[in-house]
């Protein structure tokens, strides 16, 4: 592995950094008091990454994105993260599912959605069915040329401002060794299809102005043309996508975990107390070589992920590794950090408490912290199985 940067991945980080702190953080403190984003800062935000060339990086450049290699993207990512999630998400990174788009479905959703026309959202979490996709109640029944979806959804990430939803219902039932199993199919519904409605979440303390919502179908009514990907096999596409996700989880939690360590280390090295700055003080300075070393082994391990996903050799247990090592180590450093400011870093005046409150769900969403380790250990354990 190479661990030296291209001239383009070099520019590609001193940009979107520049773009964070120029446009991201001044609207940090508003964002986090309100728990909303104007929908004029939208666009303005939105258009200035595109002439940047900083949106839909992740989708193929034949189709108008930024083409970018897994590594690079995750170099983009992290530095992306270092900001409030609802500011830094309106940079779009589409999700890869819809490269299964064919036919009228590319320029209908595909498109305008790496444009910066339409905004996509994806709903699989369900009440009675999280870490247990194939339990999902919501489901498709065919009737003719069209499917009756019935069923809800929920923690929906901004639901409230997309234009249509990847949806996952269960179509059907299959026979294995293992028993029956539900068959998923994923399907693209607009919002206002009839039958189709969307209810504000619940209030969460982790990523204000980034908000989750309620699906419901009720005998909502939607054409075979719809389908995205293969009738009964979107588990097929959910796994494709499942693998970068968690990539990006890693990457952008990298990059609040180096801001929260920039600021400790800052406070570390100025505050004084007994006479001398506090960083002197083992029970601080050991703290900041702790965290130093949790980071530095968590980039390593998103980042080797990366470089193997770029060249197709990424398995599954190479991006659980790398969530799970950067979602907890972010839980651990963000916590740390506090404690060196002490009282202080539970004030807003700081992005710290902030960091600390978002730290939490990354350990939940896009796979617990112990689905991870079950994909891990399963992939240490399969080789012995008769």
């Amino acid at each position: 592995m190479d661990f030296a940067l291209s001239n383009e991945q070099k520019m590609i980080i001193d940009t979107t950094r520049s773009f964070v702190e120029q446009e991201l953080y001044p609207y940090e403190a508003e964002v986090e008091k309100n728990n909303n984003i104007d929908s004029n800062l939208i666009e303005k935000i939105k258009q200035r990454a595109v002439e940047l060339g900083l949106y839909a990086p992740n989708m193929p450049e034949q189709y108008g994105g930024g083409g970018l290699d897994t590594l690079t993207l995750c170099l983009l990512e992290k530095e992306l993260g270092k900001a409030n999630f609802g500011l830094q998400y309106i940079v779009a990174r589409p999700s890869n599912i819809l490269m299964a788009c064919k036919d009228e479905q590319v320029e209908k959703y595909l498109l305008p959605t790496i444009r910066g026309e339409k905004v996509d959202c994806l709903a699989m979490t369900e009440p009675n069915a999280g870490s247990d996709i194939r339990s999902m109640q919501c489901r498709a029944e065919r009737d003719g040329e069209y499917f009756v979806i019935n069923g809800s959804k929920h923690f929906i990430s901004h639901a409230d401002i997309a234009d249509y939803v990847i949806l996952f219902a269960a179509s059907g039932v299959e026979e294995t060794t293992k028993g029956p199993k539900k068959k998923i199919t994923s399907f693209l519904v607009d919002m206002g299809t009839a039958g189709f409605s969307v209810e504000p979440g619940y209030n969460s303390v982790s990523h204000r102005g980034y908000h989750n919502c309620i699906l419901n179908f009720d005998n909502c009514r939607v054409h075979e043309s719809l389908v995205l990907g293969e009738v009964d096999h979107g588990f097929d596409v959910a796994n494709e996508w499942l693998g970068a996700t968690r990539l990006s989880v890693a990457a952008m939690c990298l990059g609040r975990a180096e801001r929260a360590l920039e600021i400790a280390t800052e406070w570390a090295a100025t505050r004084e107390q007994f006479g001398q700055t506090i960083g002197k003080f083992q029970g601080v300075s050991f703290k900041l070589a702790d965290m130093s070393m949790e980071l530095e082994a968590a980039e390593l391990l998103t980042m080797r992920a990366a470089w193997k996903d770029s060249q197709g050799r990424m398995t599954n247990s190479d991006a659980a590794m790398a969530k799970l090592k950067a979602t907890e180590m972010l839980s651990m450093v963000s916590d740390e950090a506090i404690q060196i400011l002490g009282g202080m870093g539970l004030m807003d005046e700081l992005p710290l408490e902030r960091i600390w409150r978002d730290h939490r769900v990354e350990r939940i969403w896009d796979g617990t912290s112990e689905i991870q380790r079950h994909i891990i250990s399963r992939s240490l354990l399969r080789p012995y199985e008769q």
